[in-house]
């Protein structure tokens, strides 16, 4: 059962009880939530810019009995525009019992919708972006490959020279960061680039292979998103003829 019909559940068995109207029930049972606040929403995921769920709209009136056009005419209501993102996903989770990826999604949508937010803009106002590759190797393998400075001159040898020395600067230089292996097949590196951070993630899959995901945020605007995509998908191609060979 969602949260929507829950609420609806309750507001409809407090009016029974009470004798209330239904819009008086549903006031003392929200009153009655507990508020959500903002450290408490869910995050909005990596690569937010992307976030529209594979299900899209689909998924939203599956999940909350509604589609697009119902929930921006109640942001717009609730006067979205001026209290921004968080305020905006927290109303819809607290007011409208939306479970909170929704919720999250469903203000995103209505940010590009109403121009508050261009393609891979986050919530902040900076630009982010991701490219993935899946390459037939394991975390450990692929983790070798970022750490082992022959091997990753072997890949990144086609790659944009700025993206190799930003890489092989955060592997090797005074502040050298790790490719930090979990034992659930994972491993993530952090690091910045220029003015940007770049989240290298690798998750293992149960065929064997491994996905690899550079995410880029911090970006000044669609320009530099672009520059780094072309630069990020050139290096990926590297490493995955490299893990191929």
């Amino acid at each position: 059962m969602t949260q929507q019909k829950k609420l609806k559940r309750a507001v409809r068995a407090r009016a029974r009880k009470t004798g209330e109207s239904y819009a008086a029930a549903r006031r003392h049972v929200v009153a009655a939530k507990p508020r959500t606040t903002a450290a408490a929403l869910p995050p909005v995921p990596r690569g937010a810019a992307k976030i529209p769920s594979p299900k899209g709209e689909a998924g939203v009136i599956k999940k909350t009995g509604h589609g697009y056009d119902h929930w921006f005419a109640v942001l717009d209501a609730f006067g979205a525009p001026a209290k921004g993102h968080t305020a905006s996903a927290a109303h819809l989770y607290n007011e409208h019992g939306v479970p909170g990826w929704h919720c999250q999604m469903i203000a995103v949508e209505y940010e590009r919708a109403r121009g508050l937010r261009a393609k891979n803009q986050s919530c902040a106002g900076d630009f982010q972006v991701s490219v993935s590759r899946i390459v037939p190797a394991s975390v450990a393998e692929v983790a070798d490959a970022l750490r082992a400075a022959p091997r990753r001159a072997a890949w990144l040898k086609g790659a944009d020279p700025s993206l190799a020395r930003a890489l092989e600067a955060a592997l090797t230089g005074p502040e050298a960061r790790e490719v930090k292996v979990r034992k659930t097949a994972a491993a993530a590196l952090r690091y910045p680039w220029d003015a940007g951070t770049v989240q290298i993630y690798l998750l293992g899959k149960p065929d064997g292979r491994t996905s690899v995901v550079a995410d880029m945020t911090k970006l000044n605007g669609p320009d530099e998103v672009e520059e780094r995509r072309a630069q990020w998908k050139t290096a990926l191609e590297g490493l995955k003829g490299h893990l191929t060979s």
